[in-house]
């Protein structure tokens, strides 16, 4: 199982090169005319007899603008003969084309690309070489979309430059680059030259990273010497020091040396003084954390200055004693209270809301305008009057104005307030992620074996300085420290915490084990295969990290907003105060209207900064993120891998699914459930006789028949069959060998016949009768004459006809698409209650089905096997049983961890959830804007004298991002479909 967790999270795609989700089209001839597809000399993986594979070669195409254009390409391509399958890319400018040699070649596929109208090139060895690279980024100081926006076309112009998304929910940026072209360097240069800060998190190179903290030390000569001592290690690829915070960076490949031995190499070198530890990790969470103090921080000193200015303005001046004290004018008109707030509130605005200023400057540098132009221009404003107002003051003995520095300071606070309610918000949406890092335990038992495999020495060690092959103790209630296989002893281990799957899984010698999951009653002594980045566990966090950075395509609608959106507001708050300013200058409105300690001007400037500072671009910003962060990690608790908003925008559109039979709605491992002997021998003898042959196939119903002859023997564990000669498999139909003196043929019915070995009626009526009940027949003959016949069956998985019959009632319509024999499938598909089956299909026709079905439904495929890979790709919503291959798990948008059918209703139930939430965020933040910026214009006071103070305007803005996030946060609270818990999932036992 672990082997086939470690595909969960590629970054790149080894099976269909860089191409990023495609459109489908109608499909085209792949096979030059007068060529049956069934003809053995072009047909691609058709077993024996194939002659000739498919060729695969990658194009770059230059000209293309939008998917009609990579339409036309795939078309004129698929048109050519021997063609066997097109992929056209227009995000990468890229087309994949398999074709077999003999009918077509690379130049007649490049000149029919050009004669389309775009320009081609045949890149060399695309297939075989790492030419693209995945890097991530952690940003900081990005406030909404228009900052993220801003990056994302920074990093998109750059050359080299394939792909670049930047996610605002979780500040970070994932780059898809050439590194011939460009490297991360350049990337993190494009970012801060936009004026945000990048720090690198990974930058995609096949080679592990850590870094250690060297203490001891004291001139830099020192510090060289360690670093020469490490750079002689075998795999150490490079070196950099940090000397003033006692750090040392090394990147390694993990095949040839460790972190233990670099901790080692670092202690013995010089006189021994040196001491060495990893060094303290400072990832998202601590950024997060870090992020959280700062907008605390912030907030708590500013209440320090604006509550005195809220005391002063608003409730002294209504007490008798003090408003006189306060009223009490030092230089002319100007009052005690007035200069005391122009002190208090001074701070507030360019200390404490420097981050604002520097926010406006950076965007306005690059030609956009976000959230921090909006605060800026508002309290600016505000401010800068009440400047105009205490200077007025000073020079003058008859003016009498008012100041509004509590309006700039209790915007500041409130702003502060709202972003850090906002960021502890965002800090739970990725408790997901938190939680499987959690899983890996902090300390292991190391152990030294002798040669004889005796145990020498025990030594525990931190977790992180697990080595390839070292050999690990876990104790009964342990967490297994790293990926590896059991080399001793024998428990059972809970999964749930990785797969889901609730029951615990034996272990014994030879089976593999997950890091993070639960011993739970034996002692284990594993070999670790996999450690650090390359772990299972590692592996997943990667992958829900990076589906939470993938955008969902309803996320562009936000996208489009937010170019606008901020030059729109400044354009209304504008035109409102002079709309204000207007009708009070020419009496528009009565002088009624106007509040006692203000002027026409002064309210006009209220409704002005009330429009600027209300308007939200953060909420719209934040709605389709934040649903899509918590939704992605609500699924992997449920053992749900969902890879990013454009599968879960999919999924909860899909009204049609499409099964795989073996694998996926049968359990996928042959049993022997049947034997009947026609021959008078004892059934031990048979079976040892049948094993013998069989136990030199490779094939699976070979491998059940072994298993199950091995319960007739005392020595199940490694039973020892006789000698089998002459073995010979003939493909597709069984094998024979020479057993003990005697001819054992094995196989199907047409096997026998080609030997001209007669078959009794009655074993003809058991292979009819197997066949009926999707269970396969296999003959048995000893010395030429029939002994005895074997019934395999591929059990039905339990909850199979539960999960078909909920789908039904979700409206979805079920098929199934198999390989199988027509008998077979039917019985299957009436057992579990599927109307519709294809059967004897083969892995492009499985495609194909798939793209004629795409005309009526929205298509979900779900499979498990290498031929299921181009149906995953072909389908709308690719999902993977993860007990599958890696292939299909790589080309699926869905990983089913647990394997359970079930899951299959879980995913298309969250991704409907996530949707909803995401719909609940967007009618919120749009009906904020909409309903919040005319009640701030004053459409409202004429009729009813309501008049919303910028400051109550800006605490509106902060609660619409955080009430967003809270509502994206409600996911958490996730239940399966209430069918599902009626469920009864029914153990499989074949006695």
């Amino acid at each position: 199982m672990a082997t086939k967790l470690l595909a969960l999270a590629c970054l790149r795609s080894e099976v269909h090169g860089h191409l990023s989700p495609r459109p489908h089209y109608p499909s085209m001839p792949k096979y030059p005319k007068g060529v049956s597809p069934k003809d053995d000399s072009v047909e691609l993986g058709s077993g024996s007899g194939s002659t000739q594979e498919a060729k695969a070669v990658t194009f770059s195409v230059f000209g293309m603008t939008c998917s009609a254009c990579a339409g036309s390409v795939e078309k004129a391509i698929k048109r050519l003969p021997g063609i066997h399958e097109a992929f056209v890319d227009v995000l990468n400018n890229k087309a994949l084309v398999h074709f077999y040699p003999s009918f077509v070649n690379e130049e007649t596929i490049r000149e029919t690309i050009n004669d389309v109208g775009f320009e081609a090139t045949l890149i060399e060895d695309k297939m075989n070489d790492k030419a693209t690279q995945v890097c991530r980024i952690r940003i900081s100081g990005m406030t909404c979309t228009s900052c993220s926006s801003t990056i994302e076309s920074a990093l998109q112009a750059m050359r080299g430059v394939q792909k670049a998304q930047v996610a605002l929910a979780t500040e970070e940026a994932e780059v898809h680059y050439d590194p011939k072209i460009v490297g991360y360097t350049q990337l993190l240069e494009a970012i801060e030259d936009t004026g945000f800060e990048a720090v690198l998190i990974s930058s995609g190179e096949d080679i592990s990273k850590i870094e250690l903290r060297v203490d001891g030390f004291r001139t830099d000569h020192s510090m060289r010497i360690i670093e020469e001592s490490l750079q002689a290690l075998p795999g150490v690829q490079d070196i950099s020091s940090s000397p003033e915070i006692n750090k040392i960076a090394l990147s390694y490949k993990p095949d040839m040396t460790g972190p233990r031995t670099f901790i080692n190499v670092i202690e013995s070198t010089g006189s021994r003084r040196f001491k060495a530890s990893i060094y303290p990790e400072g990832g998202r969470g601590t950024h997060r954390k870090e992020e959280i103090k700062q907008y605390y921080r912030s907030f708590l000193w500013s209440l320090v200055f604006t509550i005195p200015i809220f005391l002063t303005s608003m409730v002294f001046m209504y007490i008798p004693g003090t408003k006189h004290a306060f009223d009490t004018k030092i230089v002319n008109m100007l009052s005690v209270g007035m200069f005391l707030r122009w002190v208090l509130s001074t701070p507030v605005q360019f200390i404490i809301g420097r981050r604002f200023y520097i926010g406006s400057y950076k965007a306005l540098r690059h030609g956009s305008a976000n959230m921090d132009v909006l605060i800026a221009l508002g309290t600016n404003a505000a401010y800068f009057f009440s400047v105009y107002s205490v200077l007025r003051a000073a020079t003058s003995k008859a003016f009498k104005g008012t100041d509004f520095f509590e309006t700039s300071a209790m915007l500041i606070s409130f702003i502060l307030l709202g972003k850090y309610l906002e960021v502890l918000a965002k800090g739970k949406t990725s408790q997901a992620i938190a939680k499987l890092m959690d899983l890996a335990p902090e300390t292991a038992t190391l152990l030294t074996l002798d040669n004889e495999g005796n145990v020498m020495n025990e030594e525990e060690i931190d977790s992180r300085l697990i080595q390839k092959n070292d050999v690990i103790k876990i104790i009964p209630g342990a967490k297994v420290a790293s990926d590896g296989f059991v080399i001793w002893g024998q428990s059972h281990v809970n999964e749930s915490m990785i797969t889901g799957e609730a029951r615990p899984v034996a272990k014994r010698k030879g089976d593999t084990v997950i890091g993070g999951t639960l011993n739970e009653n034996g002692v284990l002594h594993i070999k670790a295969t996999r450690v650090g980045s390359e772990s299972a566990l590692s592996q997943i966090v990667r992958l829900v990290e990076s589906a939470q950075m993938a955008k969902a395509p309803v996320q562009k609608f936000a996208d489009r907003i937010s170019k606008f959106f901020v030059p729109l507001v400044i354009i209304l708050s504008f035109s409102t105060w002079f709309a204000w300013f207007l009708a009070g200058k020419f009496h528009g409105y009565p002088e009624s209207w106007i509040p006692s300690s203000m002027d026409s001007f002064e309210l006009a400037l209220q409704f002005g900064i009330s429009v600027m500072v209300i308007a939200c671009p953060c909420a719209l910003g934040l709605a389709t993120p934040t649903a899509v962060m918590v939704g992605t990690g609500v699924g992997a608790s449920e053992g749900v891998l969902i890879k990013g908003g454009q599968a879960l925008e999919s999924a909860h559109k899909v009204n049609c699914i499409v099964f795989d039979k073996t694998g996926t709605l049968t359990v996928g491992k042959p049993v022997v459930v049947n034997r009947r002997l026609l021959k008078n021998m004892l059934l031990q003898e048979f079976l040892e006789l049948v094993a013998a042959t069989e136990v030199n196939s490779e094939h699976p119903l070979g491998k059940a028949v072994v298993e199950y002859a091995k319960k007739f023997r005392e020595d199940e564990e490694n039973p020892a069959w006789p000698e089998a000669r002459d073995f010979v498999s003939i493909t597709g139909h069984g094998v024979k060998a020479i057993v003990r003196n005697k001819e054992i043929i094995v196989g199907n019915k047409s096997l026998l016949l080609n030997h001209d070995i007669a078959i009794p009626v009655d074993a003809e009526d058991i292979l009819a009768e197997a066949e009926g009940l999707a269970q396969t027949g296999i003959l048995v003959s000893i010395d030429r004459e029939v002994a005895g016949v074997l019934t395999i069956s591929d059990p039905l998985k339990p909850g199979a006809q539960e999960a078909i019959s909920i789908l039904k009632s979700m409206k979805i319509r079920s098929i199934m698409v198999t390989g199988d024999n027509w008998g077979t499938a039917n019985s299957i598909a009436n057992e579990v209650g599927i109307d519709y089956v294809v059967a004897e299909a083969k892995p492009e026709q499985k495609a194909e089905k798939v793209k004629e079905l795409q005309a009526l439904y929205t298509v979900a495929m779900v499979g498990d096997g290498i031929n299921d890979s181009p149906a995953l790709v072909a389908a709308d919503v690719g999902m993977a049983i993860g007990a599958g291959t890696d292939i299909a798990i790589e080309a699926a948008d869905i990983v089913l961890m647990k394997s359970n059918l079930e899951d299959v209703i879980t995913a298309i139930d969250l991704s409907r959830r996530t949707f909803f939430h995401i719909r609940l965020n967007y009618i919120w933040a749009l009906g904020y804007n909409l309903l919040g910026i005319p009640i701030a214009a004053g459409v409202l006071f004429p009729s009813t004298g309501f008049r919303l103070p910028p400051w109550i305007a800006g605490a509106a803005m902060a609660a619409s991002s955080v009430s967003v996030v809270c509502c994206s946060l409600l996911l958490k609270f996730y239940k399966r479909p209430k069918k599902l818990n009626n469920l009864e999932i029914r153990g499989i036992k074949i006695e």
